[in-house]
């Protein structure tokens, strides 16, 4: 944390007074703080003490009120290593999560270029409904880190989950991340994702329900991690944010096949997420198929080439190998095959039979099996969640080389 640039916002939340605490944590590793507030966090906790503790002026306003000074949004996400928003009340996330910047700290966290970290305060129903946890995702969904608030005595006097995490707690998280931010710099890692088209005719085509969200999470998360990711995705709405992706589209499962086999060489590391089709037709249609009098139309089907097994033969001692397996019976006994007969150094197992997994969702809950027969089951996460969990394994098999 040392010499870390930290944006601290608070607002109008009772648990504003733990920001006292957050100041002097950070300020103990050698971190500098600014604090950006909401009119109404002043309610709760003086902008005076504040500023003493971080030994800066409290910024709340776009002109200070002493010298009619501007005070840019644009420089301090310019400025920062990173961004807490802690406490994060119901209001303000939901401005955050739809871009009403109407104070000085939302516009600060839409000009930031640093990762963000929010730290919810709120009673249990506020918390529990819908619009909050909607809220929540699209925040997620924008590489937002949450950290989650705890359980307990609430300010309402009830007991459930809303309290806003211990600053202890909060401040090693956000150290936790300083960490690991460059424990994958100059590895080189191959990710594949979302689905394969395979054409029938000019309009038509074999293909399966991925979006492309897993292996997009996988990215960002190598990526913020410092790796240099390639990318090779099939047709998805997706779009990458991290400068350090570099991505190639595909449609086919032989363009994937050709590009990932050309790439993985060069790799350190390749994580299989896409979702090939296993056999495409045997003849492409140059013209549209009409509809005619005959109840039925058959198609003779060819399978593809295997990407994993492709790269399973060529990989070096020196490269690690995960691939995904998405089952719906018998997951473990079928992934443990699918591990040892394409040689992955890993595999992760998820299955449709688990509620807000598998395609389309922003959640997952998988297995993680490695090639000694260790495995790691995880509760259901949203998926950049997941993401970290892989590639906290992935870096483990990559240090042990």
């Amino acid at each position: 944390m040392k010499n870390k640039k930290i944006i601290l916002g608070i607002t109008g939340s009772i648990a504003a007074y733990k920001a006292a605490y957050l100041i002097r944590a950070f300020v103990k590793k050698d971190a500098e703080v600014q604090v950006v507030m909401t009119e109404s966090a002043k309610e709760f906790i003086t902008p005076l003490t504040l500023s003493t503790l971080s030994n800066k002026p409290v910024i709340s306003q776009f002109f200070s009120n002493r010298d009619g000074t501007w005070n840019s949004h644009v420089d301090l996400g310019l400025w920062a290593d990173a961004m807490l928003i802690a406490p994060a009340t119901a209001s303000t996330i939901g401005k955050m999560a739809h871009g009403i910047a109407d104070n000085m700290l939302i516009t600060t966290y839409l000009s930031c270029k640093a990762p963000v970290f929010v730290a919810p305060a709120m009673d249990l129903d506020m918390f529990a409904h819908p619009a909050t946890q909607q809220n929540l995702e699209r925040l997620r969904s924008f590489s937002n880190h949450l950290i989650e608030p705890a359980v307990g005595e609430l300010a309402s006097r009830l007991i459930g989950k809303g309290r806003m995490e211990e600053p202890d707690r909060i401040v090693r998280v956000i150290e936790d991340f300083f960490v690991s931010c460059d424990d994958l710099r100059k590895k080189k890692i191959l990710i594949t994702a979302g689905p394969t088209y395979e054409k029938i005719d000019p309009v038509r085509y074999i293909g399966n329900y991925s979006s492309g969200k897993m292996g997009f999470a996988l990215a960002e998360t190598c990526a913020q991690r410092g790796a240099d990711v390639r990318l090779i995705t099939g047709p998805v709405w997706l779009k990458t944010v991290h400068p350090a992706i570099r991505r190639t589209d595909v449609e086919s499962a032989d363009e994937m096949y050709e590009t990932a086999t050309a790439t993985f060489p060069e790799m350190d590391a390749a994580i299989l997420c896409a979702a090939v089709a296993d056999y495409r037709p045997d003849q492409q249609v140059a013209e549209k198929l009409k509809r005619n009098e005959h109840e039925t139309m058959s198609l003779t089907l060819v399978r593809n080439k295997d990407i994993a097994q492709a790269l399973g033969e060529i990989k070096r001692p020196d490269q690690v190998l995960a691939g995904f397996a998405l089952e719906t019976n018998e997951g473990i006994n079928h992934a443990k095959a699918k591990l040892m007969r394409k040689k992955l150094d890993m595999i992760i197992l998820n299955s449709l039979k688990d509620e807000g997994a598998g395609f389309r969702s922003d959640t997952n809950k998988i297995t993680i099996i490695g090639r000694e027969g260790k495995i790691k089951k995880f509760p259901l996460k949203n998926k950049k969640e997941v993401a970290e969990d892989i590639v906290a394994e992935l870096k483990t098999l990559i240090n042990r080389i």
